[in-house]
């Protein structure tokens, strides 16, 4: 099955180049350092604990673990590798020289082999869970402790790797041990051939993520000089097919709430000009983060159309929709506007992260909505009772502080691997 399943990625590879040869030209970012997505251009480092976090969301959740390994090895190589440009970004924002950067190959042998050859890992990180046959033999082969942080798999993927089981079974047995975010998780992985003495819980370390403790008067800042005293919503991470209701929505909204202004904030940097494009058509007047100027008494969306700045648009905002969930792109990190105490409002296509969603939803920490008609609703009522909303806000901090500790059980797995480099010390535990 390897050899049919290599066979395929060779196949494959001409379609992959011309994809982001085609991307790159609506986003030049993805021409960026491409001979190393195929195996060519990769730094020299002699010897590294490596951390891969595939885009911005995976970066921004490894930021404690990374903290960690700063202080506690100062003296060795960190190397961080991600898929996207936009995680890339977000890696020289947050650690500038404190880490090295490269992207991770495509899965060819080949390009594989290249990367390890450079970077010569001691040890290695994955955040979440991709599993990818080639990556993982490579690690195994070599004898480099590797450990899936914060693992998942959500259901509707079993499926595809059961019809793959030999592959899966042999890749999970090369030694790796699984820190999975939820005994749900944990069972799956153990269904598709994981040890199960080298399989703990540990949690999903994105509870551990610390807010930047002056964040909340910088939004303010921010709010009085880009808006004013006006109420605003932002819809964070949104995505094709999204924007479109939530444009609805806050058209219905502004019936009721004439002040009110969105902060609207598309997942892709290369869908800025698009979403703009979609406001403008829709007849709402509308400044852009670029344009580099205040909002006006007649502004009704505020289109954030640059990186990095959305935990500061959190700060500076009253209600909070997180996207990817109107769509069926699987929802995306609810735990960042939490941390700052918004109340969060949730589509129903939150499969990537169910058992976060469920945390909230019990502790009625979030309102989920089914379309944009619900989502006006649900705006109108959080803006019409402050109350509720400060309640709705409190109980999402309240599950980021019962739900802590990743982080602490994940270093008690890691620490012996990084100091001695073996991966039998996993027979101690």
């Amino acid at each position: 099955m390897r050899i049919l399943y290599n066979l395929l990625i060779y196949i494959l590879l001409i379609p992959f180049a011309l994809y982001w040869l085609i991307r790159g030209i609506s986003n030049r970012a993805y021409l960026d350092r491409l001979g190393q997505r195929i195996g060519f251009g990769f730094p020299k480092i002699d010897g590294c604990i490596w951390v891969h976090a595939v885009s911005v969301g995976e970066v921004q959740a490894a930021v404690p673990l990374i903290h960690a390994l700063i202080e506690r090895f100062p003296n060795q190589n960190l190397l961080v590798t991600t898929v996207t440009p936009t995680g890339a970004s977000r890696v020289t924002a947050l650690f500038g020289d404190q880490v090295q950067h490269c992207y991770m190959p495509f899965e060819f042998p080949h390009a594989i082999r290249s990367f390890f050859a450079s970077v010569r890992p001691q040890a290695a990180m994955i955040m979440e869970t991709e599993i990818w046959p080639n990556l993982y033999r490579g690690c195994g082969i070599r004898k480099i402790p590797l450990i899936l942080v914060s693992a998942r798999i959500s259901p509707k993927s079993v499926p595809g790797y059961r019809r793959m089981m030999p592959l899966i079974r042999e890749t999970l047995a090369f030694g790796i041990i699984i820190a999975a975010q939820s005994q749900a998780d944990a069972d799956r992985f153990l269904e598709l051939g994981a040890s199960a003495v080298r399989t703990w819980v540990t949690g999903n370390i994105k509870f551990d993520v610390e807010p930047d403790p002056d964040i909340a008067g910088q939004g303010a800042l921010l709010r009085g000089e880009l808006f004013g005293e006006r109420p605003v919503w932002i819809a964070a991470s949104t995505h094709d097919g999204e924007e479109q209701q939530v444009l609805a929505a806050h058209r219905t909204l502004l019936k009721e709430y004439p002040d009110l202004l969105l902060i609207l904030v598309p997942r892709h940097p290369e869908r800025f000009s698009a979403v703009r494009g979609l406001i403008v058509k829709q007849a709402f007047r509308v400044i852009s983060r670029s344009d580099n100027q205040a909002c006006r008494a007649s502004t009704e969306v505020f289109l954030l159309d640059t990186m990095g700045e959305v935990p500061l648009f959190y700060a500076a905002s009253d209600i909070a929709f997180v996207g990817g969930s109107l769509v069926p792109v699987g929802g995306h990190n609810m735990l960042e506007p939490a941390s700052q105490g918004l109340p969060i409002i949730s589509g129903p296509h939150v499969f990537n992260s169910v058992d976060i969603v469920e945390k909230f939803v019990e502790l009625g920490a979030c309102r989920m909505v089914a379309n944009g008609d619900e989502l006006a609703e649900v705006v109108a009522d959080l803006i019409h009772d402050p109350v509720a909303a400060g309640r709705l806000g409190a109980n999402g901090r309240l599950v980021l502080e019962q739900n802590r500790g990743s982080l602490a059980r994940l270093l008690v797995l890691l620490e012996p691997l990084l100091v001695e480099g073996k991966l039998d010390q996993m027979q101690s535990f």
